[in-house]
């Protein structure tokens, strides 16, 4: 009888503990006790399982539509994976943390990496406060607004020129107070063609020019800085679209602000309906200019202008125009980079650069993953210039009001530049000596970081496309991790890398 019951009991605590184990596993995510918490999740499991079974249940999509769904299945089910992979391997995390903390080096990278993670934490919680308190300026009355020209660089860009200059032209922008310069810069393509069929039905209202040869952006945005008349100066890329109201709003700044020096638009993707890049730089750009150049828009300080949408004061742009057509980098003239170096000129000549939210302009962003990592290489070895450039001014009084954002950002762009390389030491090393505790590792730590975009990108937009910010991570992670260690070292490199036509 004894006997029995022992059995009966072994056999109640051994199903007892499958339980636990099963709740554990279902609830891999967070080890989840609380009745109440696991019904959220539960919900929140069948609601994705419905979400992931709807995803597929329309008939009428293309190959393309249906490779996007897949992709993004993909990534969620890799990352789920990952977080049971991390739940599963915890002895095995717990051991490897102990190794490194029993010998002097991995202490201290032990010590170095929970003082950069906290440091990032409050850099985030820093800016996500600011950007709770930017708000983007109203437009200015007609009577208000400046005088503006607007300069059009092209290369290449066929048709394209042609929607932009159109979409120009219909702005909500007193046409008297309104100057546009198109420049085509030694185009190989039909850009001149289609330049001047936009003079043929916008007639006085569009200037045109060709440059005898192609010089660079730099040279054509120089030239029409000479030729325009206006108090400020808009610059926007041969391959964007503006809305209706972006001028009057990217403008406004100027009347409000005396101080003002630059604007940077709010810049978009245009090509996104279909291609998985730019569906992922789309939630990318989202994240980078709505919340991070709001924040440091808050602080008079937004370190970028982009091509694609700028405007500056003319006075601003006159007081350093000849070291910015001039300027090199290791005795060799600067080919790339000239929003960043503009923006970096008029910050140090201690005007405010502000960001507004209202200003939109569609652009166009490469396709494929060569165009995407030569972009990325042009970015970064600017980034590097540029940062070397602003170290020269950023303690220095440059400003009468406080320069204490200013050097915030700035120590913050020199860490993600200083620890380029000890994380791709540490990263090689993790990966040879503990692949599985990498991959599961960081893919978890993709879904928790990725999540605020996500989350910021549905707030603002639809869920649906925010997803995309996961797959971004997990591309940037594991295919672009190279980009900002090989710019450092090419940083005297000069070249636009994506200008040419395509090759058959």
């Amino acid at each position: 009888m004894e006997s029995q019951n022992l059995n009966s009991t072994k056999s109640f605590s051994s199903q007892k503990e499958k339980r636990i184990h099963d709740h554990n596993v279902y609830s891999f995510i967070l080890p989840v006790y609380s009745k109440s918490l696991h019904q959220i999740i539960s919900i929140g499991y069948f609601r994705i399982q419905e979400y992931i079974s709807n995803f597929y249940s329309k008939t009428n999509d293309t190959k393309v539509g249906l490779m996007n769904k897949t992709v993004l299945i993909s990534t969620f089910l890799v990352m789920m994976g990952a977080v049971f992979l991390v739940y599963e391997l915890q002895p095995s995390f717990e051991q490897f943390n102990l190794e490194r903390m029993n010998t002097t080096l991995g202490m201290t990278f032990l010590v170095l990496s929970i003082t950069l993670v906290a440091y990032k934490i409050c850099f985030f919680l820093f800016k996500a406060y600011l950007y709770f308190r930017y708000t983007a300026i109203e437009s200015v009355s007609d009577e208000e607004l400046p005088t503006c020209t607007i300069i059009v660089p092209a290369y290449n860009e066929g048709k394209l020129v042609w929607e932009t200059l159109k979409s120009i032209a219909n702005s909500d922008y007193p046409k008297e107070k309104l100057q546009l310069l198109a420049i085509d810069d030694g185009s190989k393509d039909d850009t001149w063609y289609w330049m001047q069929q936009a003079k043929l039905q916008l007639g006085d209202r569009l200037t045109i020019f060709q440059q005898p040869e192609n010089k660079g952006k730099r040279h054509a945005l120089y030239r029409g800085f000479n030729l325009g008349t206006g108090e400020v100066f808009v610059t926007i890329d041969s391959d964007s679209i503006v809305k209706k109201d972006t001028l009057r709003n990217l403008v406004s700044p100027f009347v409000t602000n005396d101080n003002c020096g630059a604007v940077a638009g709010n810049v978009k993707v245009l090509n996104n309906e279909k291609a998985m890049l730019p569906k992922m730089l789309n939630v990318s750009f989202v994240m980078s200019f709505e919340f991070v150049r709001a924040a440091e828009s808050m602080l008079g300080s937004v370190l970028c202008t982009p091509g694609a949408l700028a405007a500056y004061r003319r006075e601003a742009v006159f007081n350093c125009l000849p070291e910015w057509i001039n300027q090199t980098f290791m005795g060799q003239p600067s080919d790339i980079g000239e929003d960043r170096a503009m923006t970096n000129m008029i910050l140090k000549q201690g005007h405010h650069v502000l960001f507004q939210r209202n200003a939109h302009v569609l652009t166009n962003v490469p396709e494929q993953y060569k165009g995407l990592y030569k972009m990325f290489i042009r970015w970064g070895r600017s980034n590097v210039r540029e940062n070397i450039m602003m170290a020269k001014y950023v303690f220095s009084n440059f400003r009468k009001e406080s320069t204490a954002g200013a050097r915030l950002l700035f120590v913050n762009q020199s860490l993600n530049i200083i620890m380029a390389y000890p994380f791709l030491l540490f990263m090689l090393f993790f990966v040879v000596t503990h692949p599985i505790l990498f991959l599961s590792s960081t893919l978890a730590s993709i879904l928790i970081i990725s999540s605020f975009p996500v989350l910021f990108y549905a707030k603002r937009y639809n869920l649906s496309e925010s997803i995309w910010a996961y797959t971004y991570s997990i591309l940037y992670t594991f295919g672009l991790f190279w980009i900002t260690p090989y710019a450092i070292a090419t940083a005297a490199k000069s070249g636009w890398l994506t200008r040419e036509l395509p090759t058959k």
